[in-house]
């Protein structure tokens, strides 16, 4: 089944380039002007994302939905905790 839902939500991304999906819930959003901030709760840790006003429409995202994050970098920077 986790399988399938892989391939499925690879599919529904289309010809987005990020390989690196993180599943989770909508936790917050919050809109100001042009732009919005989406923090996502992803396996008890929160990732936060900053994408246009546009998008949050476009998506019609809210708390609560369950979204991929789709994370595309050329660097990732690691720091011992």
């Amino acid at each position: 089944e986790k399988k399938r839902s892989t391939r499925k939500r690879r599919r529904n991304c289309g010809r987005i380039g990020g390989r690196n999906q993180l599943v989770g819930r909508v936790g917050e959003v919050k809109t100001s002007g042009l732009m919005a901030q989406v923090t996502l709760s992803i396996g008890g840790q929160h990732i936060t994302s900053i994408i246009t006003a546009d998008a949050v429409r476009e998506l019609g995202l809210k708390k609560g939905d369950v979204v991929a994050a789709l994370i595309k970098s050329t660097e990732v920077m690691i720091m011992r905790v």
